[in-house]
């Protein structure tokens, strides 16, 4: 059981942890975005699974993202301009 002396405050984190929390935000707010945008503009065909599992996995804290640009697009395809 956690009790108040366990918890700590922002007030209570040092200007450094301060720093490493906000940027852990930001690096998880853009992967979400770049993965949601990506998902939108992607054609379903380019998408391995469907849209709405992957926009809802996406949502899960930086694995989601992650999983999504690992697994869920299909490669490129290489046009040939010969």
């Amino acid at each position: 059981m956690m009790t108040s002396r366990n918890v700590k405050r922002w007030e209570d984190l040092s200007t450094q942890k301060k720093a490493a929390v906000m940027l852990l935000g930001v690096i998880q707010v853009t992967l979400l975005v770049a993965a949601l945008l990506d998902i939108r503009r992607r054609p379903p065909e380019q998408i391995n699974g469907s849209k709405r599992i992957w926009t809802l996995l996406a949502f899960i804290n930086f694995v989601g993202p992650i999983a999504y640009f690992l697994f869920g697009r299909k490669p490129a395809e290489i046009v040939n301009s010969d």
